[in-house]
C-alpha cells in the first residue's frame, strides 16, 4: 500500500506509513470500520467517506497549516468521527493562558515577527494540551 502523504510502499496490514508516520487507515462516519486513506466509499457499509483524509483540510489555510495547530493523529481522529461530535454536549477542560509582557513586548514590533517571536512558546503549550 502507498502512503497518500510520502508515496512510501508500505505493507498491506500496516495502519501507519512507516516512513513519515501518516494513518494509512480510515474510520468510517457511519459504521466505524477502517478503509484504506484515500478510499472515497467505506467498504463496509458504502457510506461515502471524508473526502480530504489529510489533516490539513480543518482549516482553510487562514490560519496556517494544520499541522501547526493540531497534531496529525488528533487531526485524523477528529475527521474520522466528526458525524459523533455535530450536536453532542461534552464537558470540556479550557485552558486560559497569558505570557506576561507580551503585549508590551510586541507592540512595536512586525506582526510577522512578532509571531515567530511568540509561537515558540505557543508551541509548548498546545503540546501540554494535547498531551493530556
Amino acid at each position: 500500500m502507498n502512503c497518500l502523504h510520502c508515496h512510501a510502499e508500505n505493507p498491506g496490514d500496516a495502519l501507519f506509513c512507516d516512513s513519515c508516520g501518516f494513518r494509512l487507515e480510515v474510520g468510517c462516519p457511519n459504521c466505524g470500520a477502517a478503509n484504506r486513506s484515500g478510499a472515497r466509499f467505506c467498504k463496509k457499509c458504502g457510506q461515502q467517506l471524508i473526502e480530504a483524509a489529510h489533516p490539513s483540510s480543518i482549516f482553510d489555510g487562514k490560519f496556517g497549516s494544520a499541522e501547526t495547530y493540531i497534531p496529525k493523529y488528533l487531526a485524523e481522529k477528529i475527521l474520522a468521527s466528526r458525524h459523533k461530535l455535530q450536536g453532542e454536549r461534552k464537558q470540556v477542560t479550557v485552558l486560559f493562558a497569558d505570557i506576561k509582557g507580551s503585549t508590551k513586548l510586541l507592540e512595536n514590533v512586525d506582526p510577522e515577527k512578532g509571531q515567530k517571536i511568540i509561537d515558540p512558546v505557543l508551541r509548548i503549550m498546545m503540546d501540554a494540551v494535547h498531551r493530556y
